[in-house]
């Protein structure tokens, strides 16, 4: 709807009732033609009490209209995402009713917001907000998405080798890394599983490009992975992405359950990490996933086939480009 056109005030409204049931008819009688005998303290009397009682009326107007005011100005604030807002409660009447409704309405979302940023630390923002919002689409279905999975190697040498407090920096940084390049994407982080991440693309939100998104993030989080390397030397990541089916959604119990993917691309990208561990560039994706990316396919080069563990047929590699480009050049030098 468009906007109102502007009316009175409080203030306004109360002048002109008190017009129209005092001050109209004191008129009426100064300007009738038949005069009425009225002394001249009468007079005074009348016009005092006229004045007294329009004060009275404006004063008592702005009562309301101040805290109306006030009112609308925090409203405002609130929808522009400001939940550090409160009003004056002035008394126990109706606007004061009206007024400690609002700070209850202010708490509850502040309270919202709280449980929705906790809560998305551990599910992901989206999946926070659509539980939080009762969306029935976190119930189990079958999605086509593309999995991420990162895997430190080595990690129970690293529990032994460094200090505990070392460990946790070591594994933060790891997992910052993760964080980062995933969301930037707009990826799921769905789990942090000690020494190894899972993330997908395709899920809770569906996305056309989940291919590419998860192509992406796995350079992006190999380079920031190199970054790392100055600091904690020992951190050595597989990266493994594969695309599929899967099953996505709520799993647990009516009072706990995590929203998690089920399906052979979480299996086949776990393998492809392991796999990972022990190739130079520390990154191997599937066929299936290249094959699936739009624009994202032209960074990627085949590197040969492997028989992944569990699985019946073998898997076609591939690798980033300048990975491709290295080991060629080795073959190259190795040629006589």
């Amino acid at each position: 709807p468009g906007p109102r056109r502007r009316r009175l005030g409080v203030v306004g409204r109360l002048v002109l009732v008190w017009g129209q049931a005092a001050a109209a008819p004191v008129a009426a009688l100064v300007l009738s033609p038949e005069k009425i005998g009225l002394s001249r303290i009468q007079w005074v009397v009348l016009g005092s009490g006229l004045m007294i009682s329009l004060v009275g009326i404006i004063v008592t107007g702005r009562s309301v209209a101040l805290p109306l005011r006030a009112l609308r100005s925090a409203v405002l604030r609130v929808q522009a995402g400001d939940l550090d807002v409160a009003v004056v409660v002035e008394d126990g009447g109706e606007l004061g009713q009206l007024q400690a409704a609002f700070n209850e309405m202010v708490t509850g979302l502040r309270e919202r917001d709280r449980v929705q940023l906790l809560f998305g630390r551990h599910v992901g923002a989206e999946v926070a907000r659509q539980a939080l919002a009762g969306d029935d689409a976190l119930g189990g279905e079958l999605r086509v998405v593309s999995v991420l999975f990162a895997d430190i190697d080595g990690s129970t040498s690293l529990a032994q080798a460094l200090s505990p407090d070392e460990l946790v920096i070591m594994l933060n940084g790891f997992y910052g890394a993760v964080v980062s390049a995933v969301s930037a994407e707009g990826g799921l982080i769905n789990k942090f599983e000690g020494d190894a991440a899972l993330a997908v693309f395709g899920a809770p939100i569906a996305q056309a490009d989940h291919a590419d998104r998860a192509l992406r993030a796995a350079r992006a989080l190999r380079t920031a992975l190199a970054d790392l390397t100055p600091v904690f030397p020992r951190l050595d990541v597989g990266i493994g992405v594969a695309t599929g089916p899967a099953v996505a959604g709520n799993v647990g119990a009516a009072d706990r359950y995590e929203y998690t993917v089920i399906g052979d691309p979480v299996n086949e990208a776990s393998r492809l990490s392991d796999l990972a561990q022990e190739h130079p560039g520390r990154v191997l994706v599937s066929e299936s996933t290249v094959a699936a990316a739009e624009t994202e396919f032209t960074h990627w080069i085949g590197s040969g086939t492997a028989r992944l563990r569990g699985r019946d047929r073998d898997t076609t590699l591939f690798v980033p480009l300048e990975d491709g480009r290295i080991a060629l050049g080795e073959d190259q030098q190795q040629t006589p």
